[in-house]
């Protein structure tokens, strides 16, 4: 079965068994499959066939899952826009991918738009889905050392072999309930949090902006089986007042990914709330995840546990030689879950997989149990609370303002968040620019979470013996400072 099949299958299947819901609607698998027949028709009538992609620039609900499905089912492939990125960082993605239509929640004052009450006015679409296994699904926009987002191309048999992995390692079936809090424009929201459940015959409740202090509120109101969220959640969860004694008895378990947990953090939280951690990693050039820790077995915290079946993860050292347990090295990924590639970016595909290998970036290690830990990432990467930085990007900002002589950006270490990122910044002689004037330079061209939560001046950078920025002598530098947390 291709995936754009699956609403047409489940409502023929159980025409009134649960599919979605979210805040405002809640769907059985017929009136699902109507939604999306409806926007399909509005996304042909704008145009919108195979080959093209269509944006989605939407919150968290369940008009952003029809619309994924209804551009599928026009072998249409789908960019995910993150709505807190600023006009120009949206304007770049949609132009990156060629967007034939943008999908908005509300009008908008971006060219060929389509609003979520427009994709459920039309006539229903009654041509068969497009079943190629080999078209583009997904276009996820992740920055690049360069600074410049580049488009990871993800195609349905990606996709596919993505939710069937995780269907197998989570074991997951027709009883499951998946609560989505994590956002839609990522990879694992859309595959893991999204697709699997539902291809397990399962159902998915769409959950709006996460907050602590109501999570456990909504999990006793619909009764999920499992959550995947970021480390900076669950520590948000674990330092909840001691008085919340929530009712968690229907939850298998909860993922975790996007950022290494703390073993105390996760003994923490399994120890209050009684719910199993998985914690796993992987790339969305991998179509999300890699290893994960059993459902079944041990489990050991301070690891992202064992390959996932299907997949081929090794530790290769500079010469391209795989290293045996116990050897640190660059983690490689091969499987059918490898992306396709960088769109437009035959060069940089080509230096990141190598010989079917997905070269992640990531220093790591297997222990004798064939667990895999993270020692480092090669990339200055900074991950806040599961949103990827990278210190290119902020300091190409930085460096176009008028006063800056130079900068670099690192991250700091945060207890909630986990990294921050922190500018280190060396003005021009004469400048007269503070803190304020930057940081409002970068709020007028960054989404929020990439915005540094504190500007360091100094007279120079440091310098390595060949002359590149001394990062690691920063990063020591953020322990003697005081940064303000924003966010």
């Amino acid at each position: 079965m291709h995936i754009a099949e699956l609403p047409d299958l489940r409502a023929q299947q159980a025409p009134d068994g649960p599919c979605i819901a979210d805040e405002a609607s809640v769907m059985n698998n017929v009136a699902f499959a109507r939604r999306v027949r409806r926007a399909a028709t509005a996304l042909r009538d704008r145009g919108v066939g195979r080959g093209d992609v269509v944006a989605l620039l939407l919150p968290n609900t369940a008009d952003f899952v029809v619309a994924l499905f209804a551009a599928w089912r026009l072998g249409a492939a789908v960019t995910p826009v993150n709505p807190a990125l600023t006009e120009a960082e949206v304007r770049y993605q949609l132009g990156d991918a060629d967007a034939t239509v943008v999908v908005t929640a509300d009008p908008s004052p971006l060219a060929r738009t389509l609003t979520v009450a427009e994709l459920a006015a039309g006539p229903q679409d009654s041509s068969a889905p497009e079943s190629d296994a080999d078209a583009l699904a997904l276009l996820i926009y992740t920055s690049g050392s360069t600074g410049r987002p580049k488009g990871v191309m993800l195609d349905h048999a990606n996709v596919a072999a993505m939710a069937g992995m995780m269907i197998d390692a989570a074991r997951l079936s027709e009883a499951d309930h998946s609560l989505l809090i994590l956002p839609l424009f990522h990879v694992n929201g859309i595959v893991v949090g999204t697709l699997s459940p539902l291809l397990a015959g399962g159902r998915v409740t769409v959950a709006g902006r996460f907050r602590a202090e109501s999570f456990f509120d909504l999990v006793a109101a619909v009764r999920p089986t499992c959550f995947s969220a970021v480390p900076a959640i669950y520590s948000m969860l674990a330092e909840l007042p001691d008085g919340v004694g929530p009712d968690t008895s229907s939850l298998r378990f909860a993922a975790c990914g996007a950022a290494p947990m703390p073993p105390a953090l996760i003994e923490r939280f399994e120890h209050r709330y009684g719910i199993p951690i998985l914690e796993g990693y992987g790339l969305s050039e991998g179509t999300c995840a890699s290893t994960t820790n059993p459902l079944d077995g041990p489990r050991k915290p301070g690891t992202v546990g064992l390959p996932l079946p299907g997949q081929q993860v090794a530790v290769m050292d500079p010469q391209g030689r795989i290293v045996p347990a116990g050897k640190t090295g660059e983690v490689v990924v091969r499987g059918p879950n490898v992306m396709r590639g960088y769109l437009g970016r035959p060069e940089e595909t080509a230096r990141t997989v190598v010989d079917g290998w997905l070269h992640t970036g990531d220093v790591g290690r297997f222990d004798e149990d064939g667990y895999l830990g993270l020692v480092d990432r090669i990339k200055d990467m900074i991950i806040r609370g599961g949103e990827n930085i990278y210190p290119k990007e902020v300091e190409t900002v930085l460096g176009d303002h008028p006063d800056v002589l130079e900068t670099a950006v690192v991250g700091a270490a945060d207890q909630r968040l986990g990294e921050v990122p922190v500018a280190f910044v060396a003005l021009r002689p004469g400048a007269a620019a503070d803190a304020d004037d930057l940081l409002d330079h970068c709020r007028a061209r960054l989404a929020t979470f990439k915005v540094p939560t504190g500007i360091h001046f100094v007279d120079r950078l440091p310098r390595n013996p060949v002359g590149k920025t001394d990062k690691p002598a920063l990063r020591a530098r953020t322990t003697a400072v005081t940064v303000p947390t924003a966010g």
